[in-house]
């Protein structure tokens, strides 16, 4: 099914291939129907200083950059940054962002990898709460001196999904691992280095030994670390209370 992707100045506004679940509505900001997303930035994100991102065709990376694979004199890291740099180029549309993320994530989170994943209580419903709260992370942004200038609910992973989804605060960490570790599997590691080439970077999060609500961007390669993690301890346990503020009873599928 086609998706058809319109930005407005005042909303975002995009129509993806699925329907996302209309839990969504619960976050302040967000509208979903059907098919139907829009996004109010002046409600929606807590911090909001940048309206460029940098994207490369998702088409092109699945064709031409996930079937290479890295060598003695050459990482996949490296290889990653190459593309991007041949292929990537700057956007002011999140819609295309979105749209953009949503096929990133719909391939990180196929179905079929179940059967081989090991994770016996990961099921397609996880699989559907990773692939939307995934492709609205990609609006967040972090830029290359480490300052973070967008920042929206689905930064804090867990927070957001146990407001949508329902979810309790165990089954909330546990997406949470499985977003960060890309399934503890170093193909999957590989893959998920290469997919996001398409969102103009790697993904990184804040988190260490183990999930901890720190949450995650795509960051550009060479994006200064230290002061990344700086930033994001100046605001995320007020933000991240916020974000509980609005938890629910949950609703169906």
């Amino acid at each position: 099914m086609s998706s058809t992707i319109l930005a407005t100045a005042d909303s975002i506004e995009v129509t993806l291939p699925s329907a996302f679940h209309p839990g969504w509505n619960r976050l302040p900001g967000v509208r979903v129907d059907g098919r139907n997303l829009t996004i109010e930035p002046a409600e929606y994100f807590f911090r909001l200083e940048s309206h460029s991102w940098l994207i490369a065709d998702w088409e092109k990376v699945r064709d031409e950059l996930l079937p290479v694979s890295e060598t003695t004199g050459s990482a996949v890291e490296q290889l990653t940054l190459d593309f991007i740099r041949r292929h990537a180029r700057t956007t002011s549309d999140p819609a295309r962002v979105l749209h953009t993320a949503y096929e990133v994530y719909g391939h990180l989170f196929r179905s079929e990898l179940l059967a081989s994943a090991g994770l016996p209580h990961v099921t397609i419903d996880h699989l559907r709460m990773l692939h939307e709260a995934a492709t609205l992370m990609a609006l967040n942004k972090v830029e290359l001196d480490g300052h973070i200038s967008n920042v929206g609910p689905c930064w804090f992973f867990p927070a957001a999904t146990s407001v949508v989804f329902g979810l309790d605060d165990e089954e909330g960490r546990m997406l949470d691992e499985l977003y960060h570790g890309a399934w503890f599997n170093e193909h999957r590691r590989l893959e998920s280095v290469k997919a996001h080439a398409a969102l103009g970077g790697r993904l990184v999060h804040g988190c260490q030994a183990k999930a901890d609500q720190t949450g995650g961007v795509v960051a550009p390669y060479g994006t200064a670390m230290e002061v990344f993690r700086r930033d994001l301890e100046t605001f995320k346990k007020d933000w991240i209370a916020r974000v509980y503020a609005h938890r629910a009873v949950p609703v169906g599928c």
